[in-house]
């Protein structure tokens, strides 16, 4: 699996190209700005892209546009953003296109290197992954329909949000399969939102409306 790697920071940048070549991913490219960036991804259309959501020279948001532009040009193009701080902004830009193979995480989740591994692999195979805190953020402004989610279901949508099949989110919360399809009827039905067949479109459905819709009263 072919990947481009985007940080500014040496060391971060060195032990990411060193743990995919550990997991058997070929990284084609490691960049430490954001100068040409999306040209390069155009040029190489890897299999997926890890990018620093701030890079060189201004250290705002290059990163993110720099995936924003490259899949404009080569829709559908995997990538996963990786951030500081939760900026909920950034992925809802990112789930503005629904094509799939999208991902923002917090920096810190590279430390669970199994997980984080997981999560490039997923993004890359066209499905999500998102931070559960960034996912917490877009929650609230809908509060309304938040706030009649049970337990259960918050820990359902948290996990689902993540790009979790309905096998895995079973497994993760220790429950079967038929509650993990109940409560995501809930969750649907309380957030008005649609039910989809596809694991990783319906977390962008929830994803995207919540991110889109005003705040309540």
């Amino acid at each position: 699996m072919r990947v481009v790697v985007a940080e500014d920071l040496s060391l971060l940048r060195d032990g990411l190209t060193r743990m995919f070549d550990a997991y058997g991913f070929e990284v084609v490219a490691a960049l430490e700005d954001g100068a040409g960036l999306v040209e390069r991804l155009v040029e190489l259309r890897p299999d997926v892209a890890v990018l620093d959501v701030r890079l060189p020279p201004t250290f705002t948001d290059e990163g993110l546009r720099a995936a924003i532009e490259a899949r404009r040009a080569v829709p559908g193009l995997p990538v996963l953003i990786l951030s500081q701080y939760v900026e909920p902004l950034y992925a809802t830009e990112l789930l503005s296109d629904r094509s799939g193979g999208v991902g923002y995480l917090l920096k810190s989740r590279v430390g669970d290197v199994r997980e984080f591994v997981e999560s490039v692999r997923r993004v890359a195979g066209g499905g999500t992954a998102f931070d559960p805190e960034v996912v917490a953020q877009l929650l609230h402004p809908r509060r309304t329909g938040f706030d009649q989610l049970t337990p259960r279901e918050r820990e359902v949508l948290a996990v689902m949000a993540e790009g979790r099949s309905n096998a895995a989110i079973a497994d993760r919360l220790v429950i079967t399969e038929k509650s993990v399809s109940n409560h995501i009827n809930s969750i649907f039905a309380k957030l008005d939102l649609p039910p989809s067949d596809e694991d990783h479109r319906r977390v962008l459905a929830v994803l995207t409306h919540l991110a889109s819709s005003p705040p309540g009263p």
